[in-house]
């Protein structure tokens, strides 16, 4: 057998490699699909929006988002799940929403875990312990030991059975024994004024659509949710400080590929994502809807899912909480 030179063995490898770098090198080489999982509007669409503008820029390529609303996401997880893994078509949507989903939509199309991968944390959206201002309990102690004192007189506010705001409250329930009367609602609009003006005397929720009330005196942020405090209350404390380690909750926008998109794809995604998220621009847009920007490295945000699917499934496993 006639030996190989070194040079030889150098010409033929890079002949082998040519043709999947030339095919790395071209993306994106065509318009790309953005898949809004929720209505036009609305904070998922928005987050979508402004992020697949700064990408598109970036690309020096077309972004076109696809709203595709229905189901509590599972809709467009679902169209995400059925395309082609070449990087063409993407999603902004929440691993809250997918880690929930499971528990509470039968026969689902898609796993989250094994059918997409999460590209970049683009942000979250700040959820914080809110009291209507007639409630004397001025702390989250305070609030813990008078629902304990005073089983099932307090009621809590939700945006629907299963959702996060329903499932924030069964956390802190199972977490100190606090226990209120849920009463679901539509969504949030439908019931500030009832906790504003004490029908209802407790949510836990995401602030933004409570900010001007909040600085109005209207109603009590005791607490924020996140691990850090918020830039919108600096003042508030979270719930570590409150007494409550371990209580983490944020409404989330992650950027998500099906499962088999190349790794040099998912790198230039989260290289050009990140500078996006790092953008001064983008993030007083961001801050401007309440929710404080993220970015990081993949391997960050990919270890965050398991966490989060555990997190959920945890409480709902707990609370023996079935689809109504």
């Amino acid at each position: 057998m006639p030996m190989i030179s070194r040079r030889q063995l150098m010409a033929a490898t890079a002949l082998v490699a040519a043709p999947s770098l030339a095919r790395a090198q071209a993306w994106p080489s065509k318009q790309i699909r953005m898949i809004a999982p929720y209505p036009p509007g609305g904070g998922i669409d928005t987050v979508t929006r402004a992020f697949s503008e700064g990408v598109s820029t970036r690309l020096n390529q077309v972004i076109v988002v696809d709203n595709q609303p229905g189901a509590g996401a599972t809709i467009g997880a679902a169209a995400l799940a059925r395309s082609p893994a070449d990087g063409y078509t993407l999603m902004v949507g929440s691993m809250v929403d997918y880690s929930i989903a499971p528990y509470f939509h039968q026969n689902l199309s898609f796993d989250m875990a094994k059918d997409f991968v999460p590209i970049l944390e683009i942000g979250n959206g700040t959820v914080g312990v809110l009291v209507t201002p007639s409630l004397p309990a001025k702390s989250v102690q305070e609030l813990i030991a008078y629902a304990k004192a005073n089983p099932g007189k307090l009621s809590y506010a939700s945006s629907g059975f299963g959702g996060l705001i329903h499932l924030n409250y069964e956390m802190l329930k199972q977490m100190t024994g606090a226990e209120m009367t849920h009463v679901p609602y539509k969504g949030t609009s439908f019931f500030q004024a009832d906790l504003y003006e004490g029908r209802v005397q407790v949510s836990i929720d995401n602030v933004l659509a409570h900010l001007p009330n909040i600085a109005a005196g209207k109603v009590r942020c005791l607490a924020v949710t996140s691990k850090a405090r918020s830039p919108l209350l600096p003042d508030v404390p979270t719930m570590a400080e409150a007494g409550v380690p371990g209580f983490e909750s944020a409404t989330n926008y992650t950027l998500f590929a099906p499962k088999a998109v190349s790794a040099d794809i998912q790198k230039k995604l989260n290289e050009t994502g990140n500078e996006v998220v790092s953008d001064a621009g983008f993030r007083e847009k961001m801050l401007k809807l309440g929710i404080v920007p993220a970015g990081g490295s993949q391997a960050e945000v990919q270890a965050k899912m398991p966490t989060e699917m555990k997190r959920w499934a945890d409480v709902i496993q707990k609370g023996n909480i079935k689809p109504s």
